[in-house]
């Protein structure tokens, strides 16, 4: 079969089975660039120029359901962080209202399914980090309430209660109190998501999870020895947990070349008055000058295939997914430019050999599962036993 052959076959495949993304951070994008102003970032229109996303991208690239990050970054705290979370999930309603005809809010399992036979975009929200909740059960139930379906445990910053992946642990892995609000994320329906985490957090979390977890971007320790990544003895536990690890796109954590490349250009973000994290059209100015410099290491699809392909071996094929981290990164795999790529990454894997029973299992249906498994115990447990009132004590808070 010619590579024309198997990108036809694949864009056929995304048609009958699309992409279940499992992180987008279209919403901070907007937050950044226009203040949610979305008369100048019209994603019914071409913003090739300015965001990895947009409607016409998002159907050339075969996406059937989108979780979109409602983050905020963790050097936010206390009440501004939650606020700010609300801001992004508001603007998440602002583009399923804008939008109807190809965004549709999710909530289940269920709705994801009825999406996808009306030819819409399933739109489901995850939170990404537990500095989103302020040390607040009563927070993280609201925001359930409000339609996230995920909460990332840490961002970048180890917090009160788990300690994070790229951050000087402080706990060793999860707290009691953390504990618990994986508990209560199971009671409510919160899939837990350990992108970001420590490995200890992952294990831990593990230990603690009786529903499906997630790893809304992540990818294999293995492959690429960064922090940001699954160790295998934790994508082992995954069958028994019931849940799917999904490969990220972004380079600094897929290929060993780009990571020593990306600490040299975060850090001359910074150095310019940056965070390293912008993606603003004066960051990525800054980005290309460095680049034209010293050029830098660039990832594929088939970078992402040796990721999917180790994945696949340790955790099986039930429990792997997609997501890509658009708009929530500077520098995306060639023919992974934007959301219009994931064809090129199927065919990638059509030319490996995998069967289109496992790729549809790969784009749609593991996602589903693991959604609607999570809804299942959290039936189960909430006829057992009612919200938690678990507190963190914290210096200068009343009780």
């Amino acid at each position: 079969m010619s590579a024309a052959q198997r990108l036809a076959e694949a864009r056929e495949l995304l048609a009958g089975h699309p992409v279940v993304d499992g992180h987008n951070d279209l919403p901070w994008a907007l937050r950044e660039q226009v203040r949610y102003d979305l008369d100048l970032r019209d994603i019914a229109e071409d913003q090739s120029g300015a965001l990895h996303t947009d409607i016409p991208r998002l159907r050339a690239g075969g996406v059937g359901a989108q979780f979109w990050s409602v983050y905020v970054r963790s050097d936010y705290a206390g009440d501004e962080a939650v606020s700010a979370t609300l801001e992004q999930i508001d603007a998440v309603a602002q583009l399923i209202g804008r939008y109807p005809g190809d965004l549709v809010r999710a909530l289940t399992a269920d709705d994801m399914e009825a999406a996808r036979t009306d030819g819409r975009i399933a739109s489901l929200m995850g939170a990404e980090g537990g500095h989103s909740i302020n040390n607040s059960l009563a927070t993280l139930r609201a925001l359930h309430q409000l339609g996230v379906r995920y909460m990332t445990l840490t961002h970048n910053d180890t917090i009160d209660w788990a300690d994070s992946a790229t951050d000087e642990p402080r706990h060793g892995g999860l707290t009691d109190f953390g504990r618990e609000v994986v508990r209560e994320m199971n009671r409510v329906g919160m899939l837990v998501d350990l992108s970001h985490v420590a490995a200890t957090t992952m294990r831990d979390a593990l230990a603690v999870s009786e529903a499906p977890v997630i790893f809304s971007h992540s990818s294999a320790r293995a492959v690429c020895d960064h922090p940001r990544n699954i160790p295998d003895d934790v994508l082992a536990l995954l069958p028994a947990n019931g849940g799917v690890a999904m490969a990220t796109f972004v380079p600094k954590f897929i290929l060993p070349a780009a990571v020593e490349w990306t600490l040299a250009a975060d850090e001359n973000l910074r150095a310019h008055g940056f965070h390293h994290l912008d993606t603003t059209a004066a960051a990525m100015a800054l980005h290309r000058a460095f680049e034209a410099e010293r050029p830098r290491p660039v990832a594929t699809a088939a970078t992402v295939a040796d990721h999917l392909d180790h994945m696949r071996e340790v955790a099986g094929v039930d429990h792997i997914g997609i997501g890509g981290d658009y708009d929530g990164t500077a520098f995306t795999p060639a023919g992974l430019d934007d959301v219009a790529g994931y064809p090129n990454l199927i065919a990638e894997l059509l030319a490996r050999g995998w069967s289109r029973a496992d790729l549809a299992k790969l784009t749609w249906s593991n996602a589903v599962r693991a959604l609607r498994d999570a809804e299942g115990v959290a039936r189960d447990l909430s006829a057992s036993r009612g919200p938690s009132n678990a507190v963190l004590p914290q210096p200068g808070r009343s009780l």
